[in-house]
């Protein structure tokens, strides 16, 4: 009988911890940390550094030769186009090419750059709380497919491609419609919902 007890509580001791090893290594999910909600709409003096700062740019281009061979965001970027879980992906590359060019500017031209201090600490701000919210994806995993790889190796390919005063008017023109559209779009709430959209191709 006393043996009988012995296997018993041998069986419930290792029944616990294998339980407790498979609660414990739970993949943490994207929300967590994840606040992008917060920027469905900036406030009033942050868009107002933005386009304090986008007309500068405007007026420096006067001076510039920025001509493109082709347009740097393609003429049908709308993040609504994509299912929710690409528009993350998208954003981010949006985000991320709109800093590096603005940040090569603030570099070359002091004057500018003193403009575009404001802008673009909020820019990296929203890159981190964005970066948060995307789900790392395996090496080996699916690669982007369809519109959003079309645009993503549009953006990738711009730097090289382009001349310097080409992508710093695309990235300024594009400004405001990142600011109060694509990134509504993702803030919106909608990444907790299912998407209506197909795959597009």
């Amino acid at each position: 009988m006393a043996a009988a007890w012995i296997v018993v509580l041998v069986t419930l001791v290792l029944g616990l911890a294998v339980a407790g090893s498979v609660s414990t290594s739970k993949p943490i999910t994207t929300g967590k940390g994840c606040h992008i909600d917060r920027y469905k709409s900036l406030p009033p003096q942050e868009l107002a550094s933005f386009k304090k700062a986008r007309d500068a740019l405007e007026e420096s281009f006067k001076l510039k030769d920025w001509n493109c061979t082709s347009p740097v965001f393609p003429r049908n970027w709308d993040l609504r186009l994509l299912q929710v879980r690409e528009r993350l992906v998208a954003l981010e590359a949006e985000l991320a090419l709109t800093l590096e060019v603005l940040e090569a500017t603030a570099d070359n031209d002091t004057a500018l750059g003193d403009v575009l201090d404001q802008p673009l600490h909020t820019l990296h701000h929203i890159l981190s709380q964005l970066r948060a919210c995307v789900q790392p994806q395996p090496t080996a995993g699916p690669r982007p497919q369809g519109r959003l790889h079309h645009w993503l190796h549009r953006l990738q390919d711009a730097p090289k491609k382009e001349s310097p005063g080409c992508l710093e008017a695309s990235v300024t023109f594009n400004l405001f419609r990142l600011l109060t559209r694509d990134l509504h779009c993702v803030a919106s709430g909608d990444l907790l919902r299912t998407s209506t959209h197909p795959e597009s191709t």
